[in-house]
């Protein structure tokens, strides 16, 4: 994940991921093998073992 090696396991969704890695601001794009995933689709969006994973932590600025 954005990276980084991550440790893997089965049935992992992109709503899981975010619960493991502690991610919750408002604003989170997520990307897998370089696909947009819309938000509603989280918990339904699998991921699998050597996906290429992006998680951006997108920032208010003026």
């Amino acid at each position: 994940m954005n990276g980084r090696d991550s440790d893997w396991e089965e049935n992992l969704t992109v709503e899981k991921l975010l619960q493991i890695k502690k991610y919750s601001y408002p604003k989170i794009i997520v990307k897998i093998n370089g696909q947009l995933i819309d938000r509603e689709h989280y918990t339904s969006t699998p991921i699998h073992d050597g996906d290429d994973v992006k998680v951006i932590h997108l920032l208010a600025g003026g």
